[in-house]
């Protein structure tokens, strides 16, 4: 393609980091998939992207099927490509968006793995150890009790704490913020944490969690001293942070039935994503119903 086009595409990356703000994470997919795409239209002779129809995006939807790729990697090109094109009418480049009618093919709904209460109790039931080992408390204790992303909890500063209050402020996505509760035992080793950190951390440090030199913990930290402590603690299932969320909005649906309140908690902007996990709940009763009824057990 040519310099001028290739230029929108540095331009729209621009404007996902400035306007609207996505994470590192998000902002490389974007990147990658719309790579993808520039080639697939140059290796197709197209030379700018007004030359781009619905049957371009159709090709290079198919084309990247027949690359193994899955309906949920295409629908998430897909969604690039629209998203760029989009910016290209915004920006007068287009006059019309050449994917908004091309559809990627469905995948199959995956619901998400959970821990049962037995198996969080007994992965956060921590031996007693040294400041780090208080700090790893904290941040497990912490994402069970409140359903936090990862994100969210590495980026977690002293002044987002309330302890006397109960609450954690937490930037999520999009920039839009939230206030959600801390349970008791949360709170609790928090403050555990909290007495360590003050040896810990250098002057002027305001991260919540920090690591061996006194720096802001990072997300791969977080994960692999997750992955620790469930191997330590013998869980047979592979852990890693966002389980602990997944588990979070189970057990509080499951106890509460509150729908709505599980959205606001999580920080759901549509409350399709959260209906998934009545998806959850429903087999749980299910299980109960094959194991109990009369007319469900299995005969021996």
């Amino acid at each position: 393609m040519s310099a001028t086009a290739l230029e929108w595409l540095a331009r729209f990356r621009r404007h996902l980091s400035t306007e609207r703000r996505l994470s590192p994470h998000t902002d490389a997919g974007y990147a990658r998939d719309l790579s993808a795409f520039a080639r697939f239209c140059g290796a197709h002779g197209l030379a700018g992207w007004n030359d781009v129809d619905s049957q371009h995006v159709r090709v290079f939807a198919a084309h990247s099927h027949a690359a193994g790729l899955g309906a949920r990697s295409i629908q998430r090109r897909l969604s690039a490509v629209r998203s760029f094109l989009a910016f290209l009418v915004r920006e007068r480049v287009l006059r019309g968006n050449a994917a908004h009618d091309v559809h990627a093919p469905k995948a199959p709904r995956r619901l998400p793995h959970t821990l049962d209460a037995d198996q969080m109790a007994r992965l956060l039931e921590l031996p007693p150890g040294g400041p780090f080992v208080a700090r790893d408390r904290a941040m497990m204790e912490l994402l069970y009790s409140s359903g936090l992303r990862l994100a969210e909890l590495v980026a977690l500063d002293l002044g987002d704490l309330d302890l006397k209050d109960h609450t954690v402020r937490v930037l999520g996505k999009g920039s839009k913020t939230r206030i959600v509760p801390v349970g008791r035992l949360a709170c609790v080793a928090l403050t555990g944490w909290l007495r360590e950190r003050g040896q810990l951390a250098p002057a002027g440090a305001v991260a919540l969690f920090i690591g061996r030199g006194g720096r802001r913990l990072g997300r791969r930290a977080v994960q692999a001293r997750v992955a620790y402590w469930a191997r330590r603690q013998g869980l047979p299932v592979h852990v890693h942070p966002h389980l602990f969320r997944h588990s979070f909005a189970s057990h509080l649906l499951e106890s509460s039935g509150n729908l709505r309140g599980v959205q606001e908690l999580l920080g759901h902007a549509d409350i399709s994503t959260t209906q998934i996990y009545t998806h959850l709940d429903f087999q749980h009763l299910a299980r109960i119903y094959d194991q109990t009824h009369p007319r469900a057990r299995k005969k021996a």
